[in-house]
């Protein structure tokens, strides 16, 4: 289809000389007269299936003829009467259609000179005469060959019909008036056209519409029903023309605009430098610079922000470059480079704050007292501390961190490091990316405005790691006192000091830090609270605290320290102190509520008040089991809480030797079954028991709280107890835990978070607790107050731990 209007006889004539088809005459020798149209009986004639077009009567269309029986059905044509119809195909890439694939309602077509290419495709001319309707295929190959009958169409124009043509007419000219790819000769063209249904076909053959909508034009038979149909196409076709011109007038004039105030700068520029005005532009490059000449900034640092200044004073304002320069300008001149708060040296001073501020932590409070005294003694000589506060949630690590600030008179700056993935995070993005910024440890320094400020770390054991990188190997430069003078940030592209920042890093345990990173910071460990120091805890710290938050002050609030003792026994089962302050605080709230209604309320909060004001106990406090049971060792783990106890069940039942361990253990925790299993095995004689039982019975090892998932070889002498109580039936003692690795010769090995284990020992209420003997060492941190009220028994074999944790067999 020809969007250049084809349908100019002049200029398509033109157009044929030019491409070689000579003089276009049309007389009765090319083309057929009306005369055979004119009968009513079938006619028959080749027929020409289009792949995407639609040819109305009247029109003259070229057509590029490919397909084999195609150009046979074209020479066919030329070679009878000249004549022959066409119609579209239903699916434009059907490359052998069918006679199901075409449309009944065709055109029939005059076919003028004919042009043979070397790729032997044929170039036609043809001009629709009529609409037809193909009513039979008389012949599909080699090339398709139809019966049709004409239709004829009404030239008549009542006024209803002169209204339509008027209506179409007027808004074709707004279409062409708007549509620059039609020729605004097109117009003119159609006034010239008296049959309502040639005028219909013409405006249609211009627009640009799909085939299917040309399908459903050609086949609309009535000259009045198209032109309705023609009107409505027409109008949305306006809307779109008229909306496209809208933008177009919009876009220009803000193209016009930016030229006009790109002049008009220019024009301000000569004015102000005639009258030797600053230009803005100018005058903040010149405060940069009288800012950056202030500053103390090493020599490289100093050459890279001079360069970047003369840059930003030689742009244009306008150019889209200048704010990402200024904002890498600002942030080099926004960093601490040589501003640095003076260390208080003052021992008595910071072992003062930090008694004030925390009850206990003697390690970590002597570790800060031995740093500021090496400090006071050889000046600037000591490299900062890297320290790694590890121990249970609640036990005060990062409340430290802003004391030990405090102390040192130091800005405390703290981020926290949980769910980092992106090692973009840590080190910044180049500046190549768009919205780039430095990484989060530039950007705390520039919030510290110093360059020695307290640098906590929070939650470093919870770096991720993906496809973007591993925050936790960045890191390492950070934390490394050799590498640290000259951290490297990608955004910034100039090394930056951190050599004299105390970085505090905080973990509640230490398995997940790379060994890479562990290496790099000392350790500390912030063992879980006795009840005693929770007790000293609330009364001296938390209390104090939550009566002043809730406005009290003035109201007297007394806790006993029976109170507090349900509070830790009954209200809450933790290493820190952190849920225990907020069982305070919902006593305080709710203290508060009566004081602001003007009720009586109650002054001292004894044992008897606590179940009123908490309600129901959520945590039973004693043993673990009312009686001793046979099968059944009560254990003790180690998480990321502090401790917790882990009871252990054996159970047996008749089949074939089968081992069934559940309760989500982890692979370790499933050897240390394994090994216990075969220790009994081996020592069948010695402890009584049948060996050919093992071949009889089915064993079955379950750890209680099965959602739960656990690992580690701590268990393995609790399930050898519970297996070989089940099996000798001899009930283990209730008031007895116990931790320790077992081996297949019945050795105790060490373990880990003994304190930690101990801890939840005594706050169980249980009496004995059977330990390795190779962890002798670590009951040195062992509190007094624990160890008189625990009786703590070392094991180096199995026999031991069944001496005291087996009682005689039950009657």
């Amino acid at each position: 289809m020809n969007r250049e209007f084809s349908l100019m006889n002049l200029q398509f004539k033109d157009w044929l000389s030019g491409a070689g088809f000579g003089d276009l005459s049309w007389g009765a020798t090319d083309w057929m007269g009306d005369e055979l149209l004119e009968r009513d009986e079938l006619i028959e004639a080749p027929l020409l299936p289009l792949r995407d077009m639609v040819i109305f009567p009247h029109m003259v269309t070229p057509l590029f003829v490919g397909r084999e029986g195609s150009v046979q059905a074209v020479d066919e044509a030329s070679q009878s009467n000249g004549a022959m119809v066409v119609t579209a195909q239903r699916d434009p890439d059907q490359v052998d259609p069918q006679p199901a694939d075409l449309y009944a309602i065709g055109t029939y077509v005059s076919v003028g000179r004919m042009l043979h290419m070397p790729d032997g495709s044929i170039s036609v001319l043809t001009h629709g005469e009529r609409r037809v309707k193909i009513v039979e295929f008389v012949q599909t190959e080699p090339f398709f060959r139809v019966r049709f009958q004409p239709i004829r169409e009404s030239t008549s124009k009542p006024p209803a019909t002169q209204a339509l043509m008027r209506a179409v007419l007027s808004m074709f000219e707004k279409v062409v008036e708007l549509n620059r790819s039609i020729p605004e000769d097109t117009y003119v063209y159609a006034i010239n056209i008296d049959e309502p249904g040639w005028l219909a076909d013409m405006v249609i053959q211009t627009l640009d519409l799909p085939v299917k909508e040309r399908q459903e034009m050609l086949e609309l038979l009535t000259p009045a029903t198209r032109l309705q149909y023609l009107s409505i196409l027409l109008g949305k076709e306006l809307k779109v023309l008229e909306l496209e011109d809208q933008i177009h007038l919009r876009v220009q004039r803000e193209v016009d605009k930016s030229q006009r105030e790109l002049f008009l700068r220019e024009q301000i520029k000569v004015i102000q430098s005639e009258l030797d005005e600053d230009d803005p532009h100018l005058r903040e490059v010149k405060d940069l610079r009288a800012k950056l000449d202030t500053l103390k900034m090493p020599d490289e640092v100093y050459t890279k922000a001079d360069r970047e200044l003369k840059r930003l004073a030689a742009m244009s304002p306008m150019s889209p470059e200048v704010s990402i320069l200024r904002t890498y300008v600002d942030w080099l001149l926004d960093l601490p480079w040589s501003e640095a708060t003076q260390d208080n040296l003052d021992i008595a001073h910071a072992a003062r704050v930090l008694d004030d501020c925390h009850y206990g932590l003697p390690k970590a409070k002597e570790r800060i007292l031995e740093y500021i005294a090496v400090r006071r003694l050889a000046v600037d000589k000591m490299r900062s501390p890297i320290l790694c506060f590890v121990g249970p949630p609640g036990t005060g690590k990062t409340s430290l961190g802003r004391s030990i600030a405090q102390a040192l008179e130091r800005e405390f700056v703290r981020i926290s490091l949980g769910g980092v993935r992106d090692e973009a995070e840590i080190r910044g993005h180049r500046r190549t990316y768009i919205g780039a910024l430095p990484g989060r440890i530039i950007q705390t320094m520039s919030r510290a405005k110093t360059v020695n400020p307290l640098f906590m770390l929070d939650e470093i054991e919870k770096l991720g790691l993906d496809f973007r990188g591993d925050p936790a190997a960045a890191l390492l430069e950070v934390l490394d006192p050799e590498q640290n003078h000259a951290f490297s940030d990608h955004y910034l592209e100039v090394p930056y000091d951190l050599s004299r920042v105390i970085f505090i890093t905080t973990a509640n345990v230490l398995d997940p830090i790379p060994p890479a990173l562990q290496d790099r910071m000392e350790v500390i460990e912030f063992p879980g609270y006795t009840e005693e120091e929770k007790i000293e805890i609330a009364q001296n710290f938390l209390i104090p605290r939550q009566i002043e938050e809730h406005g009290l002050a003035a109201e007297p609030l007394h806790f006993t320290r029976g109170a507090l003792r349900s509070l830790i026994r009954e209200y809450t089962y933790e290493a820190g102190v952190r849920n225990l302050e907020r069982e305070i605080a919902t006593i305080c709230r709710k203290t508060a509520r009566r004081v602001a209604e003007a009720k009586r309320y109650t002054h001292q909060i004894r044992v008897g008040n606590v179940l009123r004001y908490l309600g129901p106990p959520r945590y039973t406090y004693g043993l673990i089991e009312e009686s001793d049971q046979v099968g059944v060792a009560t254990g003790v783990a180690w998480t990321e809480s502090g401790g917790d106890l882990m009871p252990v069940e054996v159970s047996l039942m008749e089949g074939k030797g089968g081992l069934t361990l559940t309760g989500q253990m982890g692979d370790v925790m499933q050897e240390s079954a394994q090994a216990a299993l075969s220790y009994a095995r081996s020592r069948s004689e010695e402890l009584d028991i049948d060996p050919l039982i093992f071949e009889k019975l089915d064993i079955h090892i379950h750890v209680p709280e099965g959602a739960i998932p656990k690992d580690g070889p701590s268990a393995g002498i609790t399930m050898a107890t519970a297996l070989i109580s089940a099996l000798t039936e001899r009930p283990v003692c209730r008031q007895v835990a116990m931790t320790g690795e077992i081996t297949l010769r019945g050795r105790v090995l060490p373990v880990g978070g003994l304190k930690e284990k101990i801890l939840t020992v005594h706050r169980a209420g249980i009496k004995s607790m059977l330990l390795p003997q190779r962890n002798e060492q670590e009951l040195v941190d062992i509190p007094r107050r624990v160890k008189r009220h625990l009786n703590l028994i070392l094991v180096k074999s199995m026999d031991e731990v069944l001496e005291h944790a087996l009682l005689e067999e039950k009657d």
